[in-house]
């Protein structure tokens, strides 16, 4: 059972409900054997006479009924503890497998050395890569969202992408016209349905799409927890480790390009992510600017260490050329992307303001201070903005 949506929530319900009834069944049957011993009439016995005749009472069941209860109560502070956690997932998106929760899912088939990169448009030349899509299972993510299988053939990677099409896709008059893309990176841990369920992206910007105040973007989520043992890629080709860059710029974007009607320039993509998939997002457009024209952090971070649990801040060199400032001010010439960046002091704010100051045309950075904190609800209702000022980068048309 998907640990996200309605049937496990209901599952913690019940069992959580039928605990505390285990236990009040249990207190009640033991008051009712003290009240019938003292309605006989009867003296009470004291000391060791008293624990004597109550083990005739029980049957001799005294320590296996104390040890029962005991049970009970753990139980029911078990079932608690997981409904909170079943609560907290589902408002979060954070696990939606049970491999992801206990670290035992790896998604790395194998981790062979990527043919060299040549941008955005190399991959319509390859060999097609055609999927079949269908509904995500999480009742949290509207019914328009589909999700596919993907085996990446040149990064070794093996997981779930959601995609959504804007409401202009399927309309006649646009029979003719290809879309540009959005790539939406959860936070780690993060579901790749997180940006749609919990994050209400589609929802919120369907109208503003329709209204024309939103450039109809197609959005697409891959998986962002590839590795077993509660380790964070950090977005990043470590040899001999996995290919989670060639997962995310390469593999992914050709899937879209061989079953969509998206465009091939990379004026006309971007990525986004909040926490963990803000860095990534930043140092993805950054590293590859043949592939994307714009980035959104949302309270993201630069130092790789911010997440000590990436594999990136564990090695010195891959800590230092995995920063988006270190490739922003090493880079051969400025990329031509645009960032917007937003975060609060302590939470990217910084990191934000670093990058803006060390940018040079044509790169340009955005930052936004934001009072939030390092949550999901302070994320929400940021897409509106972020989507309109990504809308003045990458406009309607085409």
């Amino acid at each position: 059972m998907q640990l996200t949506g309605t049937p496990f929530l209901l599952l913690a319900i019940l069992l959580f409900v039928g605990s505390i009834g285990l236990v009040v069944v249990q207190w009640s049957k033991a008051g009712a054997e003290r009240g019938r011993g003292r309605a006989s009439g009867q003296p009470q016995p004291q000391g060791r006479a008293a624990g004597r005749r109550r083990e005739r009472e029980t049957g001799g069941r005294g320590p296996l009924r104390a040890a029962g209860f005991l049970a009970s109560v753990l139980l029911c502070q078990a079932t608690a503890v997981t409904l909170v956690f079943v609560l907290v997932n589902n408002a979060n998106q954070l696990y939606d497998t049970w491999g992801d929760l206990l670290g035992t899912a790896n998604h790395v088939r194998t981790v062979a050395a990527p043919p060299p990169d040549h941008g955005l448009v190399a991959d319509t030349k390859r060999a097609k890569v055609l999927q079949t899509f269908k509904p995500v299972d999480d009742s949290a993510v509207p019914g328009d969202v589909r999700t596919t299988d993907l085996k990446g053939q040149l990064s070794g990677v093996d997981g779930e992408v959601v995609v959504w099409t804007p409401p202009q896709y399927d309309d006649p008059a646009y029979k003719d016209k290809t879309f540009p893309v959005v790539e939406l990176l959860a936070g780690f841990p993060g579901s790749s349905s997180a940006w749609f369920g919990s994050m209400n992206v589609t929802k919120q910007l369907a109208p503003l799409m329709t209204s024309g105040q939103v450039t109809p973007f197609i959005l697409v989520s891959p998986r962002v927890t590839l590795l077993g043992g509660d380790t964070d890629t950090g977005c990043a080709d470590v040899p001999g480790k996995i290919n989670a860059e060639t997962w995310f710029s390469r593999d992914v974007p050709q899937m879209m390009l061989d079953n969509f009607r998206v465009d091939a320039s990379a004026a006309r993509w971007a990525v986004a992510g909040y926490s963990a998939g803000a860095h990534c997002a930043t140092r993805l457009a950054l590293e590859h600017p043949d592939r994307y024209r714009a980035a959104v952090s949302m309270s993201g971070y630069n130092d790789p260490m911010s997440e000590p649990k990436s594999l990136t801040a564990k090695d010195p060199h891959l800590r230092e050329i995995s920063n988006p400032l270190y490739i922003l001010t090493h880079a051969q010439t400025p990329p031509n992307v645009a960032i917007y960046e937003t975060g609060r002091k302590g939470d990217g704010l910084e990191d934000a303001l670093a990058l803006q100051q060390a940018a040079k045309a044509p790169t340009t950075v955005t930052s936004v201070e934001n009072p939030g904190a390092h949550l999901i609800s302070t994320w929400k209702p940021m897409v509106p903005a972020v989507f309109k000022w990504l809308s003045t980068i990458i406009p309607a048309g085409n």
